[in-house]
C-alpha cells in the first residue's frame, strides 16, 4: 500500500517505516495524521513484522506539524461562536493525539532512528516509540511554546516520564534545542551514532536482534513496561502474574534451548493475525 508521506517495507520480520518528503523537513500534512495510524495498526494486526523501525530521508526527522494541519478548522476566530469551536477543537486535537497513541499500542517494539532535527510533533512521536536513537547532528525542540501555544499531542504525558522533569519542563519553557548529546546523558535517546548511515545501520541491527526472540515473549515485554509505567509496583507484579500464568509458552522456552545447544537461530511461530 502507498502513503503520501512515507514509505513501508517488511522485511525478514522487521517493518521500517521511513518519512520520505525530504524536500520539506518531513513535515506531517493532514494525510500524515490521517496515515500512520492506519499503517503503524495494520503492522500491528498483521503480525508479520516483530518489531518496527521509523526513519527519514533527508537532513531531518521530521519539522512537526505542517501550518496546512495547524491552521485547518479551530483556529477561525470567531468569537460569536467560541465555546462550540472550542469543543469541535478539543475533538481535533484528540484525533492528532491518536496518531502516535498508534506506536504504544503496537504489539511490536517501536524504534526511532532520528536524525537532525525532531522539532515539536517530532518530538511526540519520538517519546511514543519504545526506544530512540540518535546521529550526533540530531536534536529535539519542543517548538510550541515559541509560537505561543502549549504543546497538546503528547509532549506532556511522555516527555516528563522519559526524562527528568526539570529538563522537560526547562525544554518546553525555553524551545531551547536539546543536542544529541546532551539527550542521551539524560536519557531520552539510547544511543548516539556519527553519521545517518551508522544510525540506521546501528538501530537496524538492534531490530534483527529482536526480531530473533519470541514474539509472543517479546510482547509480553512491552505491555508489561507499558503497564508498569503506569500503575504501582504492586499492580505491576501481579499483572505480570497473570500474563504468564496466561500466556508463557513452554514451546518458545524448550525452542529456545534446544536452538543454543544446537548453535543455530531459534524458529518461533509469529503472533496471531488480528480481525480487521
Amino acid at each position: 500500500m502507498s502513503y503520501a508521506c512515507f514509505s513501508v517495507e517488511i522485511d525478514s520480520h522487521i517493518a521500517h517505516i521511513r518519512l520520505n518528503r525530504p524536500e520539506k523537513a518531513n513535515s506531517m500534512i493532514p494525510e500524515f495524521w490521517r496515515e500512520f495510524p492506519q499503517a503503524v495498526d495494520r503492522i500491528s494486526n498483521d503480525a508479520e513484522a516483530r518489531v518496527i523501525v521509523i526513519s527519514s530521508e533527508g537532513k531531518h526527522f521530521t519539522a512537526g506539524m505542517d501550518i496546512s494541519v495547524f491552521m485547518s478548522g479551530g483556529l477561525d476566530g470567531d468569537a460569536s461562536n467560541a465555546h462550540v469551536s472550542a469543543e469541535a477543537f478539543r475533538y481535533k486535537i484528540k484525533t492528532l493525539q491518536e496518531t502516535f497513541n498508534c506506536l504504544e499500542r503496537a504489539r511490536q517494539p517501536t524504534l526511532a532512528a532520528i536524525q537532525g532535527g525532531a522539532i515539536g510533533a517530532g518530538v511526540d512521536l519520538a517519546t511514543a516509540c519504545d526506544c530512540r536513537y540518535a546521529s550526533e547532528d540530531a536534536f529535539f525542540a519542543v517548538q510550541e511554546t515559541a509560537i505561543g501555544m502549549t504543546a497538546d499531542v503528547g509532549t506532556f504525558p511522555r516527555l516528563v516520564k522519559v526524562i527528568p522533569e526539570g529538563w522537560a519542563r526547562q525544554i518546553a519553557y525555553t524551545a531551547e534545542r536539546l543536542p544529541a548529546r546532551k539527550a542521551k546523558e539524560i536519557g531520552l535517546v539510547n544511543e548516539v551514532f556519527p553519521t545517518h548511515d551508522a544510525l540506521l545501520d546501528g538501530v537496524m541491527a538492534i531490530a534483527r536482534q529482536i526480531a530473533t526472540h519470541s514474539p509472543l515473549a517479546v510482547a509480553g515485554c512491552k505491555a508489561m513496561a507499558n503497564y508498569a509505567r503506569d500503575h504501582s509496583t504492586a499492580d505491576a507484579l501481579d499483572y505480570i502474574a497473570v500474563w504468564n500464568a496466561a500466556m508463557l509458552r513452554p514451546d518458545d522456552i524448550k525452542e529456545a534451548f534446544i536452538a543454543r545447544s544446537e548453535k543455530r537461530s531459534p524458529r518461533f511461530d509469529a503472533l496471531k493475525r488480528l480481525p480487521e
